[in-house]
């Protein structure tokens, strides 16, 4: 089975509130979940302002995608998110984006960014 890439945006909100999503929950016990440098690049700052150890603890768990940033790539996801109307969209974003495509790995967002480019990428959504 597949794994499945999990957005910063999904880990903060169940961080919130673990029954915001119940599908990671079940995606954490099947142990189908992955992670990349960038996602925990995001995340891990604020948790160790915050001393939640354990929860850096259980991430760094987490199976890790290797990033290779292909810049070619960024620059046309981009080119294409201005031609379909799709402004602001950082190259964090993009970086994930390509991670997930180049992978094949369905992502679980709640980035709205990611639900506009799938239209026009080959980006799955889970």
């Amino acid at each position: 089975m597949t794994k499945v890439l999990v957005d910063s945006s999904i880990w903060i909100s169940w961080f919130k509130d673990r029954s915001a999503h119940p599908r990671l929950a079940q995606l954490i016990v099947e142990n189908q979940i992955c992670t990349n440098e960038l996602i925990l690049a995001e995340l891990i700052p604020y948790l160790k302002f915050k001393k939640q150890d354990e929860i850096i603890e259980g991430l760094l768990n987490v199976e890790i995608v290797p990033l290779d940033i292909n810049w070619e790539t960024i620059i046309t996801f981009q080119l294409l998110n201005l031609r379909n109307g799709i402004n602001k969209v950082g190259i964090p974003d993009l970086i994930i984006l390509q991670n997930a495509v180049d992978k094949n790995l369905p992502l679980l967002t709640d980035d709205m960014h990611f639900k506009l480019m799938q239209r026009h990428t080959n980006v799955v959504l889970y």
